[in-house]
């Protein structure tokens, strides 16, 4: 991102591309009232802009052409999103009108804003650090409820209050390492290494460790897992895909061989956003078109995160349904045998056997019969050992953070072991300061420009 002026006033659309009923332009920086004065009449003429308060009235340009019918508010800094004095102009949600009511206020001195300018200049004025920052695009990005209040609760700061804890706990271990450093003569004991060992295990490293966990989880509530259906031709993928969806979005036929290319759709499953993928079904063939889809099919197989392998309860194991299982073995993976309705209780105990019971459910896409345990086994699959924290956690550090809290355990983890080993004081300062550095990385406080570029530009133009 360049580097601007701080004087300057910024402006851009804050709504979404298309039309909409209404469109906004917000407007950042010290020229946003006198920019307002040029822009907006408002219906009953006054000597002021009351702050934080609607006004109707109409947008005028340069020559005074009417441009729209708005509502305007004025908020004054610092009570507003960026501790700038900050403009909404509330328009009609046609993307024309918009477009020339931000020209006429670039031909009046104003800026385009950059992605995620107006996020940037509010951590920049110190209202909100670089977690919360970055929640605000977690937030607009998030595909399911679990994501959203994780998101929501990251930017009322819960993160952050975990890393300040964190953060006050070394400073105060590093405060004792430099009395100790500045006073070696002195007959108390100033710093105790036994002492020390069980805070520093306790208040600092496991709750690093648990942040790493849940950083862990954290990118599976935020991106979501790819599940990928496979099995031969006609055991019941594409009946299942329209169950889990509750729709009747793939074509379903008696007629092996319906399925010649992936059906991919979106679901949440407990919170997860899930990449649901029908495949061809994958057999001997002779059909080009359908060979075709049955190397998307392989292709998809091994890029999944987990693999709902089908077994026609039926017609049971053949040969084919054991040649593709056998190259599941290092797949995350359930065996879902289908038209359970229609066996009796001994057969499914046969094929039971065929696979490990822990990973084995009967269900009937056909009837929706046993949907919700497979649901269970998938999130418990995606999961893993970790549920129960996942289901409890109120903050999910992303991959940034996640980086940089491996560094910092890192730093502690070897504190610890120099300072087990009877190191000197000065050297464990040195070590403690790197984790403390590091923690400053996440939360903006020593964080390098080029990061906070990074960071900003994945937000879109406006926030």
């Amino acid at each position: 991102m360049a580097v601007h002026p701080a004087t300057d006033t910024i402006a851009a659309i804050a709504t979404a591309p298309g039309i909409g009923g209404i469109g906004i332009i917000r407007i950042s920086g010290p020229d946003a009232l006198p920019f307002l004065h040029q822009l907006f009449v408002p219906h009953k003429a006054h000597s002021h802009f009351s702050s934080h308060k609607l006004y109707y009235g109409t947008v005028i340009s340069l020559d005074g052409q009417v441009l729209d019918e708005a509502l305007a508010v004025y908020m004054r800094a610092p009570a507003t999103y960026t501790r700038e004095d900050v403009v909404e102009l509330h328009c009609h949600g046609s993307y024309l009108v918009l477009q020339e009511i931000l020209r006429n206020l670039f031909e009046r001195g104003a800026r385009p804003a950059e992605n995620g300018e107006f996020t940037k200049r509010a951590f920049l004025a110190g209202r909100i650090d670089l977690t919360q920052a970055e929640a605000v695009l977690d937030l607009l990005q998030a595909q399911t409820a679990k994501g959203a209040q994780l998101a929501a609760n990251q930017m009322r700061g819960d993160l952050f209050q975990i890393l300040e804890g964190i953060r006050g706990e070394i400073i105060a271990i590093l405060a004792l390492l430099e009395v100790a450093i500045d006073f070696p003569d002195d007959d108390v004991e100033i710093f105790n290494t036994g002492q020390m060992a069980v805070p520093l295990r306790s208040k600092i490293i496991s709750p690093l460790e648990q942040l790493v966990t849940l950083s862990e989880q954290g990118k599976i509530v935020r991106e979501g897992v790819k599940v990928v259906i496979a099995g031969r031709p006609n055991v019941g993928k594409s009946s299942l895909l329209n169950a889990l969806l509750q729709e009747e979005r793939a074509l379903v036929t008696p007629t092996p061989g319906t399925t010649r290319d992936t059906i991919e759709e979106q679901i949440a499953i407990r919170g997860i956003p899930v990449h649901l993928i029908d495949t061809a079904g994958i057999r001997m063939h002779e059909d080009p078109v359908e060979a075709l889809g049955i190397e998307r099919a392989r292709l998809k197989l091994r890029d999944a995160d987990v693999v709902l392998f089908l077994v026609d309860a039926l017609s049971g194991m053949g040969t084919s349904d054991r040649e593709l299982y056998v190259t599941l073995q290092d797949k995350k993976h359930l065996i879902v045998i289908n038209k359970r309705d229609l066996v009796s209780q001994e057969a499914l105990q046969q094929l039971y056997e065929e696979f490990p019971y822990n990973k084995t459910l009967a269900i009937s896409a056909k009837q929706h019969l046993g949907l919700e345990d497979l649901q269970d086994a998938l999130y418990q699959a995606v999961i893993g050992d970790n549920g129960a924290l996942c289901e409890q956690m109120t903050c999910a550090p992303n991959a940034r953070h996640r980086s940089v809290l491996n560094k910092t355990l890192a730093a502690c983890l070897k504190f610890e072991q120099t300072m087990l080993a009877g190191a000197p004081f000065d050297l464990l300062a040195v070590e403690l300061q790197s984790a403390l550095d590091y923690l400053g990385d996440i939360t903006g406080l020593t964080t390098p420009d080029e990061v906070l570029d990074a960071v900003f530009s994945r937000f879109c133009i406006g926030k």
